[in-house]
């Protein structure tokens, strides 16, 4: 952006070629202006945080990735046989959620 504003095109034509809208041109520029290269990248801490950490994550996904605690598995006696008798035997929308509240890993 900067050295296209410095070979002297607009704003318009620098989003255009950039596939940007112009605002964004504008804001870089005038950063770049203001604050030299150390302007010149993105700011440290723009975007949302993270609600949880990627071990929380993984804590809160397990769950859903494993088999409903009331769906019926064969044991070596090759009886079907549920973990939780009164659990889903198939995972809902809300099921993995309540199941995690229920070990304790939600919320976190």
């Amino acid at each position: 952006m900067i050295a296209f504003s410095r070979q002297g095109l607009r704003t318009s034509a620098i989003a255009a070629k950039l596939g940007c809208h112009m605002q964004t041109v504008r804001e870089r520029i005038d950063r770049f202006n203001a604050e030299g290269l150390a302007g010149r990248g993105d700011r440290p801490g723009a975007g949302r945080k993270p609600r949880i950490t990627e071990v929380g994550r993984g804590k809160l996904i397990a769950p859903a990735r494993s088999a409903p605690p009331g769906r019926p598995v064969r044991d070596e006696a090759g009886d079907p046989a549920a973990d939780e008798e009164s659990g889903p035997a198939e995972w809902t929308l809300d099921s993995p959620t309540a199941t995690a509240r229920a070990r304790g890993i939600y919320p976190l």
